[in-house]
This record gives structure tokens, sequence and C-alpha cells, in this order.
């Protein structure tokens, strides 16, 4: 599976608005802190938008959400596994991301014959408290070599510049928070990803990434 590069992500179906009408085709809704029918809401909001632009919308954490509103991807932190029904997520088509920290955690995350892997965090990062040292780009190379075909996600204290400098080391797509969250002009910070990762230049064909998740079922991994 090849997924676009670059993958932002937000807290509310307004910011993957403007995730998408800056270019951005595989952008993660990760709402940590609200009620039931508030997240049904922006789920849906969030999923239809993507599909209207022909991309690809990864629900952080609430699978039974996302199964319930046909969503089309998943992303479980090791926390959210200890809970998740996998039988049930592969059941519904849902394709799977997992985070990772350290070998432990890989190897969990490969037993789940994941969609992606995502490491972090590569670089210091102000998103969130983390137990883990930085993992740095000789771990993003090392990583790829264990998830071979799997795409591997970078993730963590990232920027354009070091977004380049992942995807060199081997990382398939690098994901963004703060970055963009807290840039002066979020807009032109996207524009910048963009074109940091080759995805400007890909937006045109971008209707095609949907329709490569849309089938359902198994990936086989």
């Amino acid at each position: 599976m090849t997924l676009p590069r670059f993958y932002p992500i937000f807290d509310s179906a307004d910011w993957v608005a403007r995730g998408l009408d800056s270019g951005a085709r595989l952008i993660q809704l990760r709402i940590k802190d609200a009620d039931e029918a508030a997240l049904r809401a922006e789920i849906a909001r969030a999923r239809d938008m993507a599909r209207a632009k022909g991309a690809l919308l990864v629900v952080n954490d609430h699978w039974r959400l996302a199964i319930d509103l046909g969503c089309d991807w998943l992303h479980l932190g090791q926390e959210d596994l200890d809970d998740a029904d996998l039988p049930a997520i592969r059941r519904a088509g849902l394709r799977l991301g997992v985070s990772t920290h350290d070998e432990a955690e890989l190897d969990r995350a490969l037993a789940t014959r994941p969609d992606y892997v995502a490491l972090g965090p590569v670089w210091p990062t102000i998103l969130k408290a983390m137990k883990w040292a930085p993992q740095g780009l000789a771990r993003v190379t090392a990583w790829k070599a264990r998830t071979g075909d799997v795409p591997l996600v970078a993730i963590g204290g990232l920027t354009p510049e070091r977004g380049r400098a992942a995807l060199a080391a081997g990382a398939d797509v690098v994901s963004a928070v703060t970055d963009i969250t807290l840039n002066p002009d979020p807009e032109a910070r996207m524009r910048e990803w963009l074109d940091a990762t080759g995805e400007g230049a890909r937006a045109s064909g971008a209707e095609g990434y949907l329709d490569q998740t849309d089938s359902g079922g198994d990936t086989g991994r």
C-alpha cells in the first residue's frame, strides 16, 4: 500500500477541514476529551469531508464509533490495544495503524497485522509527556527494516526539514501536530509540509487513495 507521505493530526473536524483545503490527503482526528454525542458528530463530519475530497481519515482511539459510523481507518495506541476488539475492527473493514515506542511494542504491533506502524517520538515533542527518550533517525532506519512492506510513520518533534530527513532514513510517512497547529500561519505551514514530502505535486491524483482503502476486509498481513 502506498500512503500519502504527509500525515497531520488534528483535534477537531474544523482543523480537518483546514487540512483538507490545504491539500492534505491523510489526516488523523484525535479527540481525547468529549462526550459521545460530540465525538459522533465530529467523526461523522470529518469522515464526510474527507470522503468528498478523496482523502483518508484516521480515527484515533474510538474504535466502537469508527465501526458504528462506517469509517475506513483507525489508529490505536498501546493502551488502546488492551481494550480494543481487533476481530470486530477487522470484520468492519477498518484499516489499522498502531503506535510503538520500543521493541516490545513493535512486536505487539506487528502481531496485529497493522496497515501502518508509527514510531515516536523521533525528536523531542511538546504534544504530551513521554517516558521515552527521542528515538532518532537510526531507530527509524532500524524500525523500517523490521516493518518491511508495512508503512512506517515517523512522529514526534518533526518539522518539514526533519520530515525530509526521516523519509531519507526510511520512514514512509511523516506526521506533525503542534508544528502546524501552533504555527501563526497553519495553512502556509501545511503547504511547506506538502512541498517537503513531495505531496504537493501528487495532490491532483489523490482520489486514488480512497479507492485503495474502500474495499474492506483484512489486508492479509
